[in-house]
């Protein structure tokens, strides 16, 4: 694989610095382009990040580099193959700004929610729906682009439960309750920053339930000329609570099924469940995808969010329920899996299948 020039919009914030990690030392990606607001424009990383939020340090490589202006699309899109963005702006803006840079035949491989929804862009969790890359020509065509477009990742919290439900399909689920922990990482936080989540719950974290409940239809959904159309099934309801957590988001899952599996064919779907990432051998690709705990007490954040390099998703727990016809437990790292890690993997994905060519 060659290398490939990329660019981080929204450099400076915590999705941003992950990137960043991620980035320091990948195979196939070299980040030339850190952009950030016209606020953050001129100054070297280092002076225009206001608090470094992981606990790695900041990559030396990336300290000294000058911070260029987003907004600056022609300028920023010249030096690249294509951006990853995590800004932190209002939708619209967002949405506008994406555009901008797919238009300037720059691909953009999004992990804001901007776009999620637009019929034509991909939402993509790589090893459920890597098929819905083939949409992309008909997103080029709507933007009068040859090389640019939009990709996206769907919501971090998803990623705890919908790759656990998306081997069980094969038996029919009628419906799905969910409700997720959600770490303060989520909301770009640490605990120095949101203090008033110590020994506390805060029951809710906005547009997050909708997010639950409709972007796995999509993930679910099928081609139909010129749109993804979202699947109708399942149904599933959610909450979303704010959890005293760093990092991982935990999900207690409850299932209904058309036709209930034996609790030792769940087991094995999961064992067996690889994608695209794991066929292809992608750098960010766990080698197990899913990982199942026999432990009554697992998965835990502290202990399992770093699997396989925080890509993994864990669950446990797995038990017949008196209402539903299962429950278990999931469990992801919603900044690495959910999050920049997603995103690098989708863009891995991308480049291996040849769009970014």
């Amino acid at each position: 694989m060659r290398k490939f020039n990329v660019g981080v919009i929204g450099a400076t914030g915590m999705v941003g610095q992950r990137f960043l990690l991620l980035l320091e030392n990948h195979p196939w990606f070299d980040v030339k382009v850190l952009a950030a607001s016209s606020r953050s424009a001129g100054k070297k990383y280092k002076d225009a990040i206001k608090v470094w939020n992981l606990s790695e340090p900041m990559p030396a490589k990336f300290a000294d580099m000058v911070v260029q202006d987003a907004d600056d699309v022609q300028d920023v899109a010249s030096q690249v193959d294509f951006c990853f963005c995590a800004v932190n702006m209002p939708k619209d803006a967002i949405r506008a700004l994406e555009e901008k840079y797919a238009r300037a035949e720059c691909p953009i491989v999004s992990n804001n929610s901007a776009h999620r929804f637009t019929p034509d862009v991909p939402m993509i969790i790589p090893e459920i729906n890597a098929d819905h890359l083939d949409i992309i020509p008909a997103q080029r065509k709507r933007l009068g682009t040859k090389r640019g477009f939009i990709a996206v990742k769907s919501n971090c919290s998803l990623q705890s439960y919908v790759p656990l439900l998306n081997p069980l399909r094969k038996f029919g689920i009628e419906s799905c309750a969910v409700c997720t922990y959600q770490a303060i990482s989520g909301a770009g936080k640490t605990f120095q920053t949101m203090p008033e989540i110590i020994d506390n719950v805060i029951p809710y974290i906005g547009g997050e339930e909708e997010k639950s409940e409709k972007e796995p239809l999509k993930i679910w959904g099928t081609i139909v000329g010129d749109q993804i159309v979202p699947a109708t099934e399942p149904k599933i309801t959610a909450q979303c609570l704010r959890v005293p957590v760093s990092d991982g988001h935990t999900a207690a899952c409850f299932v209904k099924f058309k036709n209930k599996p034996a609790k030792e064919e769940i087991l094995e779907a999961w064992k067996e469940f690889a994608g695209e990432p794991q066929k292809l051998d992608l750098p960010h690709a766990p080698k197990q995808f899913i990982h199942y705990f026999e432990e009554d007490n697992r998965p835990q954040p502290a202990l399992d969010r770093n699997l396989e390099g925080g890509m993994a998703v864990c669950a446990g727990r797995l038990r017949e329920d008196n209402l539903f016809d299962y429950k278990f437990i999931g469990f992801s790292h919603n900044t690495l899996r959910g999050a920049a890690g997603g995103a690098v993997l989708l863009a891995e994905l991308l480049c291996a299948k040849g769009y970014m060519d």
